[in-house]
């Protein structure tokens, strides 16, 4: 990993707590990594808020305008979110975010305690995503026990380096969700992307409230062993927070649908192959192809077809990643972060099901590259990941 070094003379002034200005000189701060950026800091050396956010110190509340830019914590997609700032007297890290045209907005949340923890934090995060370093022992490893184990390294990691014990919400979040991507291993039994873990569903949701099909209800048009197999052993929810399955008739074809009901519109190419299985939201049906097992949305308002998760097996994971993170919700308040829990929600479903996440994977005619769960997950309005 390339780091940053500072030379004494630009540190400057503003950094009178010493082991700070020790960090900034010897190589600790990352230049580039998944969640933590310090490239910045290297070309433009250090940078007090009010002269980076070009506002009078008096315009911002409180300490703010003195503080100093480090980096910038990134977005899912390598864009930079939150902007990582030092107390040059204390060596505390937090973060802000530059309103221009409301500097009097802005304010501070805290973040680790000093340059130190958040670099080790940033690496640790790094190394869970990589399975690399402290997290090798996971590579190759999969199951609800292997997901635990990471979870607690990394909240143990994170305990004992933030001040009181008690880690900032991105921490937090981290360390319980982000680990839940190794709780079902590659698809090898199923024929699909993902083997789930025994009784999967039935344990997160009550099997009461999963709904298993019979060969009566599926069309001749689900072709696909794998699919047909899964809605027969599996199954999935009936009821989701942003989803809802058909169990009323057997499953149609999105052609059999369009044709009972003129006002959802012409369907697209290939309905004939499609089936229906429920909705996501008012005239979008959630559909799996016949032929190949991939699960799409169709938008009837649009009329456009989108890949919504690379197959049943990660739908099934789509579905009860968002369950267990209401809980964790519930337990630890993490939404009250909501943009960085929508942030670690994607991370953690693309690093299952890239096809979910991806806008630049076009594998439908037509697709316009928007994606169903980013776009819910960051719906801060609907409030969606809240418990």
């Amino acid at each position: 990993m390339t780091t940053i070094t500072l030379a004494g003379d630009r540190i400057g002034p503003h950094v009178t707590h010493a082991p700070s200005r020790l960090l900034l000189s010897g190589g600790v701060l990352p230049a580039a990594g998944t969640l933590l950026s310090c490239a910045a800091l290297e070309r433009d050396g250090l940078v007090r808020v009010a002269d980076a956010a070009g506002v009078p110190g008096a315009r911002l509340a409180g300490d703010l305008g003195g503080r100093l830019v480090v980096g910038e914590l990134l977005h899912h997609d390598g864009e930079g979110a939150d902007t990582v700032v030092l107390d040059g007297a204390t060596g505390e890290v937090s973060t802000t975010y530059f309103l221009p045209d409301r500097p009097d907005l802005m304010e501070l949340e805290p973040l680790a305690p000093s340059l130190r923890a958040l670099a080790d934090f940033a690496t640790a995060v790094d190394e869970l995503a990589a399975l690399r370093g402290r997290f090798a022992f996971c590579a190759g490893r999969y199951g609800p026990e292997v997901a635990a184990e990471a979870s607690g390294l990394l909240l143990t990691l994170f305990e004992e380096g933030s001040a009181a014990g008690e880690p900032a919400p991105l921490w937090l979040m981290t360390a319980l969700i982000r680990p839940l991507a190794l709780v079902a291993g590659p698809g090898g039994r199923s024929g699909l992307t993902l083997d789930l873990p025994s009784r999967f569903l039935d344990e997160e949701f009550g099997a009461g409230e999963t709904v298993r099909f019979e060969d009566v209800d599926f069309p001749a048009a689900l072709a696909h062993e794998p699919s047909r197999r899964f809605l027969r052993e599996v199954g999935l929810p009936e009821d989701g927070v942003w989803f809802s399955l058909n169990t009323e008739t057997p499953l149609p074809t999105l052609a059999e649908y369009g044709a009972d009901d003129p006002a959802s519109g012409p369907p697209p190419p290939g309905a004939d192959r499609l089936i229906r299985l429920g909705y996501l939201i008012e005239d979008t049906s959630l559909v799996v192809d016949g032929t190949t097992g991939a699960v799409l949305s169709w938008s009837e308002a649009e009329g456009v077809l989108r890949p919504l998760n690379a197959d049943l097996s990660t739908l099934a994971f789509t579905l009860w990643l968002i369950h267990r993170e209401r809980a964790l919700d519930e337990e630890h308040e993490l939404s009250d972060a909501y943009e960085q829990l929508a942030d670690t929600m994607i991370r953690t479903l693309a690093a299952v099901d890239p096809v979910a996440c991806d806008p630049a994977a076009r594998t439908v005619p037509g697709d316009d590259g928007l994606r169903y769960w980013p776009g819910v997950f960051e719906d801060y309005a609907g409030a969606g990941l809240c418990a």
